[in-house]
């Protein structure tokens, strides 16, 4: 099955560039900037190298370019004038819109040169907080609505994790300086969404403290080993869709059951599925966080 997405209704071209759909079709009638195909029911349908230009096209408008003069450039002028644009202005929306772009191209030398030149003036925190962040609840909107397939979201956030590993590692291979606990960071049975349980494994290690990431779908009998070897163990877990509402109590139940008697250890949550549940509800050795910032503050 191709899940690659080749056609583009001009709904999906609002969603990627914030420009209005009525604009667009001005863009197209007054400048000839775009040439969609039509339906057999006369709908416009965009193709990839059209949503490309618009893209750029934005790009340059948000840049104070005049649309009248932006629709005079040859066609060949308009990609090059972004790339300067990207590598010499790396304001935050900017950032967001070359992201864009290399996950709709699938073109992976966009993505480095659009992070190299935020990595001049921020750190790599900075980028994913003010960056990565915006673009990653922007895409979860884009995916929900259609608007990019499957396999456009896998293509850009495997390679924001491959930054978050990069990054990590250079903090990994220094003794930790903090030994009064240690973390151990998974996700449970059938949860896949890592890239905010990555992000906390980077800010942990980067407080001094011995992490041991686990990653993916864990089962709580798993964890049971870790507690031979460590005191004072701190799990940390990101719920994004499992357990679900109705699984949660018992998760947190089992887990208590489980690992409580084997030593001091605690479980401190995150994400979506935690809505469902009141604090003053769970066991004394269970905690639940609202968001990284509120985590990062108690630890």
């Amino acid at each position: 099955m191709n899940n690659v997405k080749k056609s583009f209704s001009i709904r999906d071209l609002e969603n990627l560039s914030g420009i209005k759909a009525h604009t667009i079709r001005i863009w197209e009638k007054r400048y000839n900037l775009f040439s969609p195909e039509r339906t057999e029911t006369n709908i416009r349908t965009y193709d990839l190298a059209n949503l490309q230009k618009l893209l750029n096209v934005t790009l340059l408008y948000n840049n104070g370019y005049k649309i009248s003069k932006i629709a005079k450039l040859d066609e060949s002028q308009i990609p090059v004038m972004v790339r300067e644009i990207v590598a010499n202005n790396s304001k935050k929306d900017h950032a967001i819109n070359a992201f864009k772009l290399a996950m709709v191209n699938f073109d992976q030398n966009l993505f480095f040169s659009t992070y190299t030149s935020l990595l001049s003036e921020r750190s790599f925190r900075e980028i994913f907080n003010e960056v990565f962040i915006p673009l990653l609840n922007e895409l979860g909107l884009l995916w929900q609505t259609d608007t990019i397939s499957p396999s456009h979201e896998h293509f850009i956030t495997n390679l924001i994790k491959q930054k978050i590993y990069i990054n990590t590692e250079k903090l990994q291979i220094l003794e930790p300086t903090r030994k009064d606990k240690v973390f151990a960071l998974f996700l449970p049975e059938n949860e896949i969404h890592e890239i905010g349980l990555l992000y906390i494994n980077y800010e942990i290690a980067l407080r001094g403290y011995k992490t041991i990431y686990l990653g993916q779908t864990m089962p709580i009998d798993s964890l049971v080993d870790l507690m031979k070897y460590y005191d004072n163990i701190h799990f940390i877990s990101y719920f994004t869709v499992s357990p679900t509402k109705d699984e949660l109590s018992s998760y947190f139940e089992e887990f208590t059951k489980t690992l409580d008697s084997l030593g001091n250890c605690k479980l401190l949550v995150l994400g979506h599925q935690i809505q469902h549940v009141a604090q003053e509800d769970l066991p004394r050795n269970i905690n639940t966080f609202n968001s990284i910032e509120q985590l990062m503050d108690s630890i």
